[in-house]
Parts: C-alpha cells; sequence; structure tokens
C-alpha cells in the first residue's frame, strides 16, 4: 500500500466511511477507490482520471486535496499524456453550447412577446371593465333623484317618525356597546414527536411531526471530539455542516425538508430536534435520516 494510498484509508476510518459509503458519494467506482489505497493506478481510466479520482477522495473525507497532491506528487502518474486525448473531446460539446444558445435566444423572444401580449391583454381588459362600470354608475346615479325627493316629502310629512328611528337605533347601539368582548381562542401550538421508521442499512430513518421548519441542534459535551456532518435531503445532498467539532460547542441549523445526520462518536454528542432529543445510543458513529411528515412520513402511523 502506498503513502497516499494510508492517508486515505486513515482518513476514510476516521470519518466512519467504508468503501461502499465513498462510493455512494463521489459515484466512483469501489474498485477504482482499492485501487487508489492500494496504490495500484494502472486500474484506472487514465492519468487524469487517477489525479481526479484522488482529488474526489481526499475532498470527501476531509483532506485537502491541493496539500495532497504537493506532498504526494511523485506517487501520483503524470497529466501530460492525457492533452492530446481530451481536445477532440472538447470540440462537440462547444458545437452543443453554441446550439444551445441559439434555442435559449429563441425562448427569450418567444417569451418576451408573451409577456407584451398578456399585458396588452390585461390592458384592454382593464379599460373595458372600467367603461362598463361607469355605464352602471350613471344609470345608478340616475334612479336614486326621484327616491330622493320622495323620500324627502315623507320625512317632512312624518318628523316624529324620523325622531322615533333615532332612538331605536341608538338605543341598539348602547345595548351593543355595552355586551362584553369575545377574546378568540388561542390555537393550538403542536408539539414535535420522533418516531421511529426503520433502519436502511447503515441509516437509521426517523419521521418528524409536525411537517415544517425545525430547530437542529447537535451539542459536543466539554473536552470531547466528534465528526459532524449535516447534509439537506439525502446523504449526498447540499452541505450545512461538514467538519470536526471540539467540545464544548452547540451547532444549530433551522432545516426544512429530509435532514441526514452523521455523527462521528454519539456517546459525547446529544441531537435534539425543536429540543425533543433524539436517542442516538452509544455507537461510535451513526447516520440519522430525519423525514418531516411533508415530505414522506404522511400516512406512516405515528408520525
Amino acid at each position: 500500500m502506498s503513502e497516499l494510498g494510508k492517508l486515505l484509508r486513515k482518513a476514510r476510518e476516521e470519518r466512519g466511511y467504508s468503501l461502499d459509503d465513498v462510493q455512494d458519494i463521489t459515484k466512483i467506482r469501489k474498485r477504482y477507490l482499492e485501487a487508489i489505497e492500494e496504490g495500484d493506478y494502472k486500474v484506472l481510466p487514465g492519468t487524469f482520471y487517477a489525479r481526479a479520482f484522488v482529488k474526489n477522495y481526499a475532498e470527501t473525507v476531509g483532506l485537502d486535496a491541493e496539500e495532497v497532491f504537493r506532498l504526494y506528487q511523485r506517487e501520483l502518474p503524470e497529466p501530460a499524456a492525457e492533452a492530446a486525448v481530451e481536445q477532440p473531446i472538447v470540440k462537440p460539446r462547444r458545437a452543443s453550447v453554441r446550439s444551445s444558445d441559439r434555442w435559449s435566444k429563441w425562448g427569450f423572444r418567444v417569451l418576451m412577446w408573451s409577456f407584451l401580449l398578456l399585458i396588452a391583454a390585461v390592458i384592454y381588459t382593464y379599460v373595458v371593465n372600467q367603461q362598463d362600470g361607469s355605464d352602471k354608475k350613471t344609470v345608478d346615479n340616475e334612479t336614486p333623484i326621484t327616491d330622493n325627493i320622495d323620500s324627502g316629502t315623507g320625512e317632512a310629512e312624518n318628523p316624529s317618525d324620523s325622531t322615533g328611528g333615532q332612538e331605536d337605533v341608538t338605543g341598539a347601539n348602547g345595548e351593543t356597546g355595552s355586551d362584553t368582548p369575545v377574546i378568540p381562542d388561542e390555537p393550538e401550538v403542536q408539539q414535535t414527536t420522533l418516531t421511529f421508521l426503520e433502519k436502511s442499512g447503515s441509516v437509521e430513518r426517523y419521521a418528524v411531526t409536525p411537517g415544517y421548519t425545525h430547530r437542529y441542534e447537535v451539542e459536543v459535551a466539554d473536552g470531547k471530539r466528534s465528526w459532524v456532518e449535516i447534509r439537506t435531503g439525502s446523504r449526498t445532498g447540499e452541505k450545512i455542516h461538514y467538519k470536526e467539532e471540539k467540545g464544548p460547542v452547540v451547532i444549530s441549523y433551522e432545516l426544512s425538508g429530509p435532514v441526514f445526520l452523521n455523527i462521528g462518536s454519539t456517546r459525547s454528542v446529544e441531537i435534539r430536534i425543536d429540543g425533543v432529543v433524539l436517542p442516538d445510543g452509544d455507537d461510535n458513529v451513526r447516520r440519522f435520516l430525519i423525514e418531516p411528515e411533508t415530505e414522506g412520513a404522511a400516512g406512516i402511523p405515528g408520525a
């Protein structure tokens, strides 16, 4: 085994990764990963891919790829022989880029004209509605003139009725004002619950309800060290937190959707979701996939 291979294997084992885990994350075949650790670069499809695979492997296990290249330059195959092979591959890509640019410009023009037509249609509809509304107002304003004259005559003939009507309204308003105001009930706050679903390989799946944004807290005990990896979506999703932590420290994020947790030393760590402690046991390395009810836990009993 080469010195570079020993370094990569040690870093992988410290993160609690198997070769299958690295294969899932990097999409590099397991036999190529084994060849890199053994220093047998002839198995790889070429020197260019050898350097690219080593860089991807190093970054996945938390190493600085540039520093690895600098220290182990002699072990890695020279990339010069690959330069002549790569050039013909780039040309068709340029042609495809130009073709896609033409389609993009054409699509942009269609979208722009559609937008202008939509604006014109909205303006036309607004103007027509305004004209119809003004015609209706003209007709409505003409009718009440006779009614007002009649009502004025009626009020002159029966002033006592008008006064009495005002007194009744005042009395009704007085009674309404003396009523005790009704205080609306406060909405019920749903408590966060965690439900174990299954263990798929090395990953434990939990459902969290209700299905909205939750606060994830990872607390590392004083004087302890632990690898903390947090991703959104799945174990290959976007990295939110990706490094080793030394306690005492609390890492806190507000996240929505599925969340993947990879904890290097659960005996030294407490995981909380909205203050609810996630049972993490005493294993050295554990992985969790927390799925909100709206993302896939709906319909599961107890979820």
